[in-house]
């Protein structure tokens, strides 16, 4: 209503919707999916908790959670803009393998590169799952340029941002729409629901826009920023 050019207050929201019968979602925890990874990881903590970021691109979190359907456990893993809270890469499957955490993670490269935008430098924090100290991973993680940072293991705080998102997830789409057949009618609102997040949800964390306004928004105002670089290698 704000951004319609309607002055209103949180208490008046709150009437409005008592008296429309309209409730807010609320969030609830669940069980972990973090499994340690049996090498040791030396990749340090980058980030500390400190969970802030400029511009675009400098920061991603990484993150698994899971979702119940009436054909089993389904496992979904999310890359997201720190800077904007913007979903970049997202993807499911039935177990926990390698190849989630992975495909996610090129979605999100391959989706900011089509764009333009280098992700060379940016620093990649997850916690020490064994999804994201594989070989393959890290491995990939080098190709693009990004830098590794790691959380402790099983504890919520070293991964905050991407654990809220989870939360979210699981309360706005999983558990407020549900019960779900299986994982195919499940990816189909996943992708609805990843396009309302970034493109029309309003978020509280960047000034009650849409992640994807506000980092339009920065590139308004950094055009340096929005210059393609030729050398930007494509993906194959």
């Amino acid at each position: 209503m704000r951004r319609q050019g309607h002055p209103v207050a949180r208490c008046t929201v709150e009437r409005l919707m008592r008296a429309a019968g309209l409730r807010g979602i609320t969030r609830a925890k669940g069980p972990r999916t973090t499994v340690p990874g049996a090498a040791p990881d030396t990749r340090p903590d980058l980030v500390e908790r400190a969970f802030t970021a400029t511009g675009p691109d400098q920061l991603w979190v990484a993150d698994i959670t899971y979702c119940r359907t009436f054909s089993g456990w389904v496992y979904a893993a999310f890359v997201i803009d720190v800077f904007s809270r913007r979903v970049v890469g997202w993807q499911l499957s039935r177990s926990l393998r390698t190849d989630l955490a992975l495909d996610a993670l090129e979605m999100g490269i391959w989706t900011r590169r089509r764009a333009g935008h280098d992700v060379t430098g940016l620093v990649h924090h997850s916690d020490k799952g064994v999804q994201y100290v594989a070989v393959r991973y890290t491995q990939r993680l080098a190709e693009a340029g990004a830098v590794a940072s790691v959380g402790s293991t099983g504890d919520s705080y070293d991964n905050a941002l991407a654990e809220a998102f989870n939360s979210l997830f699981k309360a706005e789409l999983v558990r407020n729409r549900g019960p779900w057949k299986g994982i195919d009618d499940l990816e189909i609102a996943v992708a609805e629901y990843i396009d309302w997040f970034n493109h029309r949800r309003l978020h509280g964390e960047i000034g009650l826009v849409p992640p994807a306004e506000h980092e339009d928004d920065f590139y308004r105002h950094n055009t340096a920023a929005t210059t393609v670089a030729a050398s930007v290698p494509s993906l194959h």
